[in-house]
């Protein structure tokens, strides 16, 4: 894990507000001892979820988008750290393993043009290089029996996310992303927009189910494919759901893991479908951050929940005053992630048969 930069010690010192009174996570957080491998120091450490960050967002300007998804890490990192350590989650549960070394990638791109077509060419190129190195740390990292939590960068890193865990399983596995897109689009070279058709392509992806889908954002050539392979890949609009009212949050998130739970499954979580989080997709509709919470809490608590991205958040292009609003989100989806595990003994089929018949 060359291009990793570990996370130490004296790092979260620095982000970590002390207060008489009180522990912070970033007191019991855990992080990799100076001198250390870090899969050695994985392999025998209790804590079992792992926090790494992407500092990136070259697969967004791959997608024509607004680059600012590369300042999640940070802003995120020092949210988590300050979170009280009580009864409720308690911080030595985490171990912050570091971020990508994305440094010279990041510097190449700030003179790439999206729309000429040989520098359209080099944007994806380097999305495949950061692919490789995603995938091979967060094979190593699921290896070893432990949780991923991967925080920032843009949905391009699903593929490398879904690559890593699929080559650790030895087998593909399958993958939820609450989404206003489907990032299901053509092969066209890689970028944030077809994470998901690219590891389905390649066989890493088993079955993909779309949470939240905007119907006015989704191509008919998109729809048209999604109709093809139902019997893998499926969708509910978030139109149907909150706008016509056709069907229920709940039921919904019910009949999602119906399809996805039979194999280890990713849990994806697009941002930018939130209304007014900065993102380089900023909606001013869709799910609200409760639901958000809700979903993530509800599928948290499955043994297949093998890992956690959170993508797109882009504190960069919001309002200077509220910039840390993403990272404090992401801080609250993390612990509704790690809260929500202590309820992995029932099966995911007593859940199910439980939730129907309260309905």
């Amino acid at each position: 894990m060359d291009k990793l930069i570990p996370f130490t010690i004296t790092d979260l010192g620095k982000i970590t507000n002390h207060r008489n009174g009180e522990i912070k996570f970033g007191e019991k957080m855990i992080t990799v001892p100076k001198g250390i491998d870090p899969l050695q120091f994985l392999a025998t450490c209790d804590a079992q979820f792992v926090i790494f960050g992407i500092p990136e967002d070259i697969g967004i300007r791959a997608n024509y988008g607004r680059p600012g998804a590369a300042s999640a890490w940070n802003s995120a990192i020092k949210s988590i750290a300050n979170i009280q350590h009580n009864r409720f989650c308690k911080g030595n549960q985490i171990v912050v393993l570091g971020q990508l070394n994305v440094a010279s990638e990041m510097e190449e791109v700030k003179h790439l043009d999206f729309n000429d077509i040989d520098d359209r060419s080099k944007l994806s190129q380097l999305v495949e290089q950061i692919d490789k190195e995603v995938s091979h740390i967060i094979f190593n990292i699921v290896k070893l029996g432990k949780t991923p939590i991967i925080i920032g960068g843009g949905q391009n890193n699903a593929y490398g996310n879904i690559k890593g865990t699929a080559l650790a399983k030895g087998k593909p596995i399958n993958a939820i992303n609450f989404d206003a897109h489907s990032d299901f689009r053509i092969l066209e070279g890689r970028h944030s927009g077809n994470a998901f058709s690219y590891a389905y392509e390649e066989g890493f992806l088993k079955k993909y189910f779309i949470f939240g889908l905007h119907e006015n954002y989704t191509s008919k050539s998109v729809l048209d494919t999604l109709k093809k392979i139902e019997d893998r890949v499926r969708y509910v609009t978030y139109d149907s759901i909150n706008i016509r009212k056709e069907k229920e949050f709940e039921h919904e998130m019910i009949q999602a893991l119906d399809f996805i739970n039979q194999e280890a499954f990713g849990l994806e979580i697009d941002l930018g479908a939130v209304p007014n989080i900065a993102s380089s997709t900023m909606t001013l509709t869709g799910f609200s951050v409760e639901e958000l919470r809700r979903f993530v809490s509800f599928f948290g608590k499955f043994q297949n929940a093998t890992y956690l991205h959170l993508c797109e958040g882009a504190p960069d292009l919001g309002e200077e005053k509220n910039d840390h609003l993403v990272g404090k989100i992401i801080g609250h989806l993390i612990t509704d992630f790690i809260k929500s595990s202590t309820e992995k003994n029932e099966s995911s089929s007593s859940v199910i048969t439980k939730l129907i018949h309260q309905k």
